[in-house]
């Protein structure tokens, strides 16, 4: 959905007294460490928003070959889990702007970032939110998977 639609649905949500859980990725094939990672997130409060990168982002972070799938479809595999309430892309490098601008209550990222590591832990936490990170599925990640396939 669009930022000012996404803003507008967690504003409504907060003001219910819901906590709103924000994460962000590539998520380029969906794969069991995704969904576990994303139910995980979305159990730490009521609402989940996932910021999400757009083709042009995903390249500049994983390489010309990437991404496997484009912006829309990943953005309609993400809104179609039942655990996910909003989907936004973001275009810059890091999802910082996008965290000002929806002000979750609960940031996550998966255990292999330090919580104090994590972009936009600062907004979150001046805003009485809290940063968490959530443990991995061992094994799964989108780059093992399609090494795996070219393997094949």
């Amino acid at each position: 959905m669009p930022l000012a639609e996404a803003v507008t649905h967690v504003k409504s949500w907060q003001n219910e007294e819901k906590k709103v859980v924000f994460s962000n990725g590539c998520f380029d094939i969906l794969h069991l460490g995704h969904i576990d990672y994303l139910e995980k997130a979305r159990a730490l409060g009521q609402k989940l928003v996932i910021g999400l990168n757009t083709d042009e982002s995903v390249t500049k972070l994983k390489g010309v070959s990437r991404p496997v799938n484009n912006e829309l479809s990943r953005a309609r595999i993400l809104a179609a889990l039942a655990f996910v309430d909003a989907v936004v892309l973001f275009n810059e490098d890091t999802p910082y702007e996008l965290i000002k601008a929806i002000r979750p209550n609960i940031l996550v990222k998966g255990d292999d970032y330090l919580a104090e590591n994590i972009v936009g832990a600062d907004i979150v936490e001046a805003n009485g939110g809290n940063v968490k990170t959530v443990s991995l599925v061992e094994g799964y990640s989108t780059s093992s998977l399609i090494e795996k396939i070219k393997k094949i």
